[in-house]
């Protein structure tokens, strides 16, 4: 059987990450549901505690999520979650956003111009990659 998956990124400012990583992969962030989340605050289910605003909009504190305009048949969820810690090692696993040969440099830049760091450039045979880092120092590669 063959399962679904939702790609999970650990975040100390998970609305603020999104809206980057949106930004970056041309997604749209998922809207939340501020009627739905005042019912499970009246309900017992939430506590104003569970909840914050961000760009003015009632929702959850815990995190977000982004997913790409074609639907969730075109590519998995990507949802940023509340961790107490900031980010120490290497990331054991990236993704890698492919936006064309003659476009990397380009794409490099702009992302630098919206927080992100340059770490290397790597090369194998005729494919080039530029790894940088998002805001919170998550590992990217721009390919």
């Amino acid at each position: 059987m063959a399962h679904d998956i939702q790609v999970v990124i650990d975040s100390q400012d998970p609305h603020n990450l999104a809206d980057w990583w949106a930004d970056a992969l041309g997604w749209q962030v998922e809207r939340q549901d501020e009627a739905f989340i005042r019912r499970q605050i009246v309900q017992g289910h939430a506590t104003e505690a569970d909840t914050g605003f961000h760009k003015g909009a009632l929702v959850w504190k815990e995190g977000t999520a982004i997913r790409h305009p074609g639907g969730l048949e075109r590519a998995p969820r990507v949802l940023f979650q509340l961790v107490p810690e900031r980010k120490t090692v290497k990331n054991r696993i990236h993704l890698d956003v492919r936006a064309g040969a003659g476009s990397i440099d380009a794409e490099v830049e702009r992302l630098v111009g919206k927080g992100a760091k340059v770490l290397h450039e790597g090369r194998q045979g005729p494919t080039r990659w530029v790894t940088i880092i998002d805001p919170e120092g998550n590992e990217l590669c721009i390919a």
